[in-house]
Order: C-alpha cells, then sequence, then structure tokens
C-alpha cells in the first residue's frame, strides 16, 4: 500500500474527523483496496468490497467531504474490513 493510501486510512478513522478528505482519493483508495464502485443515481455511488455492499454520497458542491459522509465511509470501510492497524501490521511484514 502506498503512504498516500495508508495515511489516507489513518485520516478517514482519526478523531475529531477530518474536513479536509477528497472524494478523488477516497475513491482511488477504495479501488487501491478491491473496491468496485457503480453510480447509482444522482451522487449516490454504491460500493462494494469483501462482500459487503453500501451506498455513499460524493460532495455536491465541492470535492471534500461533510462530517456526515465520512462517518459512513468510516463505519463501511470497518464493516469491510479495512482499518488503519490491518495496513500497519501488513506495511510491518513487508
Amino acid at each position: 500500500m502506498s503512504r498516500r493510501h495508508a495515511n489516507l486510512i489513518r485520516s478517514i478513522f482519526h478523531e475529531p474527523p477530518s474536513g479536509n478528505l477528497h472524494w478523488r482519493d477516497v475513491e482511488s483508495l477504495l479501488k487501491h483496496v478491491g473496491a468496485s464502485l457503480e453510480p447509482i443515481s444522482g451522487a449516490r455511488v454504491r460500493v462494494t468490497l469483501n462482500r459487503m455492499e453500501g451506498v455513499l454520497h460524493r460532495p455536491h458542491h465541492s470535492n471534500v467531504l461533510d462530517a456526515n459522509a465520512l462517518v459512513h465511509l468510516r463505519e463501511f470501510l470497518a464493516r469491510a474490513g479495512v482499518t488503519p492497524s490491518l495496513y500497519e501490521t501488513k506495511g510491518a511484514e513487508e
């Protein structure tokens, strides 16, 4: 995993939530970890990862995720098994 993606995962799970996560970076991370993204309608995107399916919302007026979208993303990634500790462990083994 690239350092950029590892830093992004840490930012997603960091408390308090970051107000500076760009959708294009999140989309890149999701694709990197093997997710499939399918536009549904409007700003909604169906994401499938590790047999988990969720719906995320692209930001409307800017490319930065708001706090609500970040919480949904965090919950989805946790359900799919993508956590900072998982990738820190993998990085230490490589």
